[in-house]
Parts: C-alpha cells; sequence; structure tokens
C-alpha cells in the first residue's frame, strides 16, 4: 500500500466512525447448527471459541451485542439443486452453520458465506471449514462479521439477478467491518442495522411455507 493509499484509507475508516455513547442496539440471531455439517466437535469447538467470539467481540465493541438462540436444523436439497433449509424463523436473521455453502450457490468456489433473502428468509450460511477471523484490513475481514454485514447494511434486500454480491459491495462491506474492528464503532451500520430490523420485524409472514423444522 502506498503511503497515499494509506493516508486515504485512515480517513475512511475515520468517516462514519463517530464518536460518543448510545444506547446499545441488540441484533436478535437465531445460529442453526446443520445437523448433517461434516465437521468434527473439536473443529465446531475451535469455530465458535475463536472466530464467532471474535465477531460478539466486534459488534459488541460497537454497541450492537448479539442476542443469540440456538437449535439444530438442517441443510437439504430440493431435487433442481437449489438449497432447502429448514428450522428458520421468519422476521430475524438466521445464521446457518454447516461444513460448506450449498453447491448451487458456492459454484465451485469454496466460499466461506452467503447471505440472502430466500423464500421469505433472511439467511448468512457459513462454512465453518472456510471461514476465518479478522487478518487484513480491507481485505481479509471476520466471516460472520462481513456476513452480517451484508444483513444490516440492507444489500440482502436489493434487486440482484444472483443472490451473490458484486465487487463494489463486498469491498463496501469489508471496509466498515474494518471500522468496527479497528475503532469499535460505525455509525453509518449502527443507523442502518436499526432500519433492518425493522423492515425485517415488518415483513409479512408467508403461512403457505414454513420451513420451521419441517412443518409445512
Amino acid at each position: 500500500m502506498t503511503r497515499r493509499n494509506a493516508i486515504g484509507a485512515t480517513v475512511l475508516l475515520a468517516d462514519g466512525a463517530a464518536s460518543g455513547a448510545a444506547a446499545p442496539l441488540e441484533i436478535p440471531l437465531v445460529r442453526i447448527t446443520d445437523k448433517y455439517a461434516r465437521s468434527n466437535p473439536a473443529s465446531r469447538t475451535q469455530f465458535l471459541s475463536r472466530i464467532w467470539k471474535e465477531a460478539e467481540q466486534v459488534f459488541a465493541s460497537a454497541g450492537m451485542p448479539l442476542r443469540t438462540a440456538d437449535r439444530v436444523g438442517e441443510v437439504l436439497q430440493y431435487p433442481s439443486g437449489r438449497p432447502r433449509f429448514r428450522c428458520l424463523d421468519r422476521g430475524i436473521i438466521n445464521i446457518v452453520l454447516t461444513d460448506r455453502v450449498p453447491l448451487d450457490w458456492d459454484k465451485g468456489r469454496s466460499l466461506a458465506g452467503v447471505s440472502a433473502m430466500y423464500e421469505g428468509f433472511c439467511i448468512c450460511v457459513i462454512s465453518m471449514n472456510e471461514a476465518h477471523g479478522n487478518q487484513i484490513p480491507f481485505v481479509s475481514v471476520n466471516t460472520i462479521a462481513h456476513e452480517l454485514l451484508h444483513v444490516l447494511l440492507q444489500d440482502v434486500f436489493r434487486d440482484r439477478t444472483s443472490i451473490f454480491h458484486g465487487q463494489s459491495s463486498e469491498a463496501r462491506v469489508d471496509l466498515h467491518a474494518t471500522r468496527l474492528w479497528l475503532f469499535g464503532r460505525d455509525e453509518t451500520v449502527r443507523e442502518s442495522a436499526q432500519v433492518c430490523l425493522e423492515r425485517l420485524h415488518s415483513m409479512p409472514h408467508d403461512t403457505s411455507y414454513d420451513a420451521s423444522c419441517g412443518r409445512a
């Protein structure tokens, strides 16, 4: 990174990371562990104790603690190859922990995670085998924080021809993730998160399909 780029990056980081304490904004999540995930208990423990814990600390330090409820679910597949999720909740962020992103979404890219509005559910799918913690600012940030920011910054609500995010969206998310990581605050994220949570809560519930543990 050149000296000019370094100065520019510092300005971008500081912009939007306003000082001043505010009341905590809880981020409610359902953390769903795929019972078919091919990962051993030691790997899962390491994922939760290091990568997930780091994400919790990042959001808590920014006044946005994660309020997490746990359950076991399933990642299945329709005959067409599209993923089918069970044990999800509507009106809330569902974090699905599995061994790999479903093939129909991954396209052989070994993705660490992907976020989308899918069949009326807000979903972040995290590959426990590919996920990582904060490594390099702007380039390699905590996988869980990255995917949660795609939701909180409302990327998942935008019309796209693909569920995957373009490079500009990825760079934007990594910028905000870096602000949270290094500065412990980001007013842009906080404001957008408030709108996002209200938007999810107010979404109509389609009772014709219920993915809550497979009940139709």
